[in-house]
């Protein structure tokens, strides 16, 4: 079988690895000229961790990545609002939780993609999906070039995806209210005293910092707002750093470890669930399919997800690609819909700008139990996944997203 992938980002390179591994011969395609270096850093939690593992890249994502062992809750004044034992949700899932810069991770998965001799063809920029005379579809790329794969697999992304607009017409993403400064800090020194997460609450605004080592952290602050304009790196910084100016140590030491060109402005958006996710050979996978918010954690996990799904879907229907692809969103859709739900949920509790509303958010978090927390997080994240040790029946619906922000 021929199979054409849309995008060489963390969902379109993970798809290829996982499709390798079970004889396929996939082929990616990536508009940009070279390797991303976009964006700052994702948390990869034991959900993800299972699928590195089975892909075979655990190891090298442990090399560059870190191990956090706890998440912290804090107000902008610095009281704590409780946490999460990440340790114990690692030992719970059977799997590690591992923080990594999105550029490390990008570099491990184009690293084993050479090695497993899959092709990835930069530079090719879809602008088209169009049905042949036999119903096949035919990608075509701005520099010429078209395919008709088999199977043809949309991994192009949230924001302007082609796979999308084809499968799913005008399904375009939702502006949510809120922006996202993200960067990556590195010092000398250490920045922060452990590898963790911190997470500051404000009215309106929060900041959270991890670390991959104590002196290389990535960070995201947000603030809601309405739709913004472009602006200026240097501005951006000192917009940065007046807005989060008096909140508790590291936020402003990280802001001012972190170079200006190294801050990238995000209008944060996500995608209404899909009530399809292909059309004849056309095939939507990661944030192309759903793309929840931040606030979710979930994003590059579910990513790592649909690959390890796809892959069994694939190799368990004998072939029958219209019955592969049916099982695959049988499976994905009601995890990643739910999700993205939980993750526009919490955004609008942690992004009220009512003082008496980020109180009552607040009281709910500090008096949340975090032991129940952890087995919430377990039993949902592992939901559709061979992990031991998560079901301890909480229902999957109460994955704890109303007292926790994840990174």
């Amino acid at each position: 079988m021929e199979i054409g992938i849309l995008g060489g980002g963390i969902a379109g390179l993970s798809v290829a690895l996982a499709l390798s591994k079970r004889g396929y011969s996939p082929r990616v395609y990536e508009r940009r000229a070279g390797p991303s270096t976009m964006g700052a850093g994702v948390t990869l939690w034991p959900n993800a961790g299972f699928v590195l593992e089975e892909l075979g890249l655990l190891q090298d994502i442990a090399a560059v990545g870190g191990r956090p062992v706890a998440m912290h809750r804090q107000d902008a004044a610095g009281n704590s609002l409780g946490g999460i034992d990440i340790a114990l949700l690692d030992q719970i899932m059977g799997h590690p939780t591992h923080t990594i810069l999105r550029r490390d991770l990008q570099a491990v998965l184009l690293d084993h993609a050479a090695q497993a001799g899959i092709p990835v063809e930069f530079g090719h920029r879809a602008v088209a999906i169009d049905l042949d005379a036999s119903g096949k579809a035919v990608a075509r790329f701005e520099n010429g070039v078209s395919i008709r794969p088999d199977l043809l697999i949309g991994a192009d992304g949230r924001m302007d995806s082609v796979a999308r607009g084809f499968v799913a017409g005008d399904n375009t993403p939702v502006y949510q209210g809120f922006v996202n400064w993200v960067g990556v800090a590195q010092a000398e020194s250490a920045l922060v005293d452990d590898i963790a997460i911190q997470d500051y609450w404000g009215s309106g605004d929060r900041f959270g910092c991890v670390a991959v080592r104590p002196d290389l952290v990535y960070w995201a602050a947000a603030q809601a707002r309405p739709l913004p304009g472009a602006a200026p790196a240097a501005d951006m910084r000192k917009e940065i750093e007046d807005l989060f100016a008096g909140w508790p140590e590291p936020v402003t030491r990280i802001i001012q470890a972190t170079p200006v060109h190294a801050i990238r402005l995000i209008a944060v958006h996500d995608l209404e669930p899909l009530h399809t996710w292909s059309r004849a050979n056309v095939l939507l996978v990661g944030d192309a399919a759903h793309a929840p918010l931040p606030t979710s954690g979930q994003g590059a996990c579910q990513a790592l997800e649909d690959a390890w799904h796809l892959a069994r879907c694939l190799a368990g229907t004998d072939g029958r690609l219209d019955a592969a692809l049916l099982r695959f969103a049988e499976i994905r859709g009601p995890k990643t819909a739910k999700l993205a739900e939980q993750g526009r949920v919490f955004a609008r509790g942690l992004f009220a700008t009512d003082p008496e509303t980020c109180r009552i958010r607040n009281e709910r978090a500090k008096a949340s139990d975090p032991l129940r927390d952890v087995h919430a997080l377990a039993a949902g994240w592992a939901q559709g996944l061979p992990m031991t040790g998560c079901t301890d029946g909480t229902p999957v619906g109460s994955v704890g997203s109303g007292s926790l922000y994840r990174l």
